[in-house]
């Protein structure tokens, strides 16, 4: 069995709740528990540091990916297993979703959101089958939830949308979740 690789996206700021730090670190931890790979952004701030810092010091395999403009901006975290440094953001999220079997999102904002919208519109449009899993901290991605289905209500989207979508309240979910989708 081949070592699975996990897309994480999340903030490159703590946020607001003890929570987001605490789920961080625990889905970090639990990645390396499960000897899959965290692929992400490379930052060592915010939330994106903390799941790195905590898959690392548990013995994880870290593979960050981050354009030239924000190695600075989001403290490019050199030390990983991997460090990949791409020209665009474009070229960054293609680099993260290509070398994931999954994506999980923590809390984050307006980069994840681009981030989740884009890996989901591509499982969309049929350019992967890969599960998308929403690690939904205290009921942080509630308002995403309401407008996906909003967005069918109204017609603008089919139903299945929301099935390509993953809901876990806590990092333990997350992992049953993925454990669940990647056997």
């Amino acid at each position: 069995m081949s070592v699975k690789s996990i897309c994480v996206y999340c903030g490159s700021r703590a946020g607001a709740m003890p929570a987001y730090t605490t789920d961080a670190q625990s889905f970090g931890r639990a990645m390396a528990r499960e000897d899959w790979r965290l692929v992400y952004g490379a930052g060592d701030v915010g939330l994106m540091g903390e799941v790195a810092r905590a898959a690392q010091e548990a013995g994880g395999d870290t593979f960050g990916v981050i354009p030239q403009h924000l190695v600075d901006l989001e403290v490019g975290k050199t030390d990983l297993n991997t460090y990949v440094v791409t020209e665009t953001m474009h070229e960054r999220k293609k680099v993260m979703i290509m070398n994931a079997d999954a994506v999980v999102v923590l809390p984050g904002g307006a980069g994840s959101l681009d981030e989740l919208f884009e890996a989901l519109t591509w499982r969309q449009l049929g350019l992967h089958g890969k599960p998308i899993v929403i690690l939904n901290t205290q009921g942080y991605w509630d308002p995403l939830r309401q407008l996906i289905d909003h967005v069918i209500d109204q017609g603008f989207a089919d139903p299945s949308l929301a099935g390509f979508l993953t809901w876990a309240d806590d990092s333990d979910s997350a992992v049953e979740a993925l454990r669940a989708a990647l056997s």
